[in-house]
């Protein structure tokens, strides 16, 4: 029988977080970022937020268990909030404690509606620390 998708939002620190995106590796989920990459990036000290929406069937490859595709809104050391997606077993996701009241989960979903997609936000920061392209440089400089 599918689980019946809850319509919450679940709030975790960051070594959850890092938790469950190692899971998702372990289990060869396809939406998921590199433990490696967040553990770079993501606030130590921040809470994330994830929210399902969908049932995710893999008919094709009937090993793989249902998951729940998550919405998530990250906390990165910027101070920004940017948007992913993470595939999360039923139960794990069950697991996690409900700690948000009603108006803190709607107006999380609305943030997670405008915030900016982890891949915009990646390609911003290299931009911004790689020197500009034809730039013209000092000729004095080797």
């Amino acid at each position: 029988m599918t689980p019946v998708l809850p319509r919450t939002v679940r709030a975790v620190d960051t070594d959850q977080l890092l938790d469950l995106h190692q899971e998702a590796a372990t289990l060869s989920f396809s939406q998921r970022l590199p433990v490696a990459w967040l553990r770079a990036h993501l606030a130590a000290e921040a809470t994330h937020y994830l929210f399902p929406t969908l049932v995710q069937h893999l008919r094709h490859r009937p090993e793989v268990p249902v998951q729940w595709r998550c919405q998530l809104l990250l906390s990165v050391r910027t101070g920004e909030q940017i948007w992913g997606l993470l595939d999360v077993l039923p139960d794990t996701f069950d697991k996690l404690p409900e700690t948000l009241d009603a108006a803190s989960k709607k107006a999380i979903v609305s943030l997670i509606g405008r915030a900016e997609t982890q891949l915009k936000w990646a390609e911003r920061m290299t931009e911004a620390a790689a020197p500009c392209a034809g730039a013209r440089q000092d000729p004095s400089v080797p």
